[in-house]
Protein backbone atom coordinates (compact mmCIF):
# COMPACT_ATOMS: atom_id res chain seq x y z
CA UNK A 1 0.00 0.00 0.00
CA UNK A 2 1.37 3.41 -0.92
CA UNK A 3 2.29 5.78 1.89
CA UNK A 4 0.16 8.81 1.12
CA UNK A 5 1.11 10.72 4.32
CA UNK A 6 -2.45 10.27 5.59
CA UNK A 7 -3.97 12.03 2.57
CA UNK A 8 -7.09 10.96 0.75
CA UNK A 9 -6.20 8.86 -2.27
CA UNK A 10 -7.60 6.48 -4.87
CA UNK A 11 -7.99 2.93 -3.59
CA UNK A 12 -8.70 -0.46 -5.11
CA UNK A 13 -10.38 -3.03 -2.89
CA UNK A 14 -11.06 -6.76 -2.97
CA UNK A 15 -13.01 -8.54 -0.26
CA UNK A 16 -11.07 -11.60 0.94
CA UNK A 17 -14.31 -13.40 1.77
CA UNK A 18 -16.44 -12.99 -1.40
CA UNK A 19 -13.84 -11.56 -3.85
CA UNK A 20 -16.06 -8.54 -4.61
CA UNK A 21 -13.96 -5.68 -6.01
CA UNK A 22 -14.53 -1.93 -5.98
CA UNK A 23 -12.66 1.34 -6.38
CA UNK A 24 -12.96 4.53 -4.39
CA UNK A 25 -11.70 8.09 -4.67
CA UNK A 26 -12.28 8.35 -0.91
CA UNK A 27 -9.59 5.94 0.26
CA UNK A 28 -7.34 6.70 3.22
CA UNK A 29 -4.10 5.01 4.35
CA UNK A 30 -4.71 2.37 7.02
CA UNK A 31 -8.48 2.89 6.83
CA UNK A 32 -10.82 0.33 5.34
CA UNK A 33 -14.20 0.29 3.65
CA UNK A 34 -16.94 -2.22 4.40
CA UNK A 35 -17.86 -4.83 1.81
CA UNK A 36 -21.55 -4.38 0.96
CA UNK A 37 -22.03 -8.16 0.73
CA UNK A 38 -20.04 -9.52 3.68
CA UNK A 39 -20.09 -6.46 5.97
CA UNK A 40 -16.41 -6.85 6.87
CA UNK A 41 -13.86 -4.05 6.86
CA UNK A 42 -11.47 -4.33 3.89
CA UNK A 43 -8.22 -2.40 3.44
CA UNK A 44 -7.28 -1.22 -0.05
CA UNK A 45 -4.83 -3.58 -1.76
CA UNK A 46 -3.58 -0.68 -3.90
CA UNK A 47 -3.57 3.07 -3.31
CA UNK A 48 -2.35 5.80 -5.63
CA UNK A 49 -2.36 9.59 -5.44
CA UNK A 50 -5.83 10.93 -6.18
CA UNK A 51 -4.65 13.16 -9.02
CA UNK A 52 -3.69 10.35 -11.37
CA UNK A 53 -4.46 6.73 -10.50
CA UNK A 54 -2.38 4.77 -13.02
CA UNK A 55 -2.41 7.85 -15.26
CA UNK A 56 -6.20 7.92 -15.52
CA UNK A 57 -8.58 10.01 -13.46
CA UNK A 58 -11.09 7.34 -12.44
CA UNK A 59 -12.76 9.25 -9.62
CA UNK A 60 -16.32 10.40 -10.23
CA UNK A 61 -17.10 13.28 -7.88
CA UNK A 62 -20.82 13.06 -8.67
CA UNK A 63 -21.02 9.46 -7.38
CA UNK A 64 -22.50 8.95 -3.91
CA UNK A 65 -20.00 7.99 -1.18
CA UNK A 66 -21.54 5.48 1.29
CA UNK A 67 -20.42 7.01 4.57
CA UNK A 68 -21.84 4.13 6.60
CA UNK A 69 -19.33 1.78 4.92
CA UNK A 70 -16.28 4.08 5.25
CA UNK A 71 -14.02 3.67 8.28
CA UNK A 72 -12.69 7.24 7.90
CA UNK A 73 -16.21 8.76 7.81
CA UNK A 74 -17.13 6.76 10.91
CA UNK A 75 -13.98 7.96 12.69
CA UNK A 76 -14.56 11.62 11.75
CA UNK A 77 -18.32 11.56 12.30
CA UNK A 78 -18.90 13.23 8.91
CA UNK A 79 -18.15 12.84 5.18
CA UNK A 80 -14.41 12.23 4.81
CA UNK A 81 -14.33 14.12 1.49
CA UNK A 82 -14.76 17.37 3.42
CA UNK A 83 -11.15 16.97 4.57
CA UNK A 84 -9.64 17.27 1.10
CA UNK A 85 -5.92 17.42 1.81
Amino acid sequence: MADQDNKRCFGEYQCPKCNRTWMSGNSWPNMGQECTKCHINVLAHKQTPLEKPDGLDKSDLSKHHPQDLCEKCKQLGHYCGQDRR
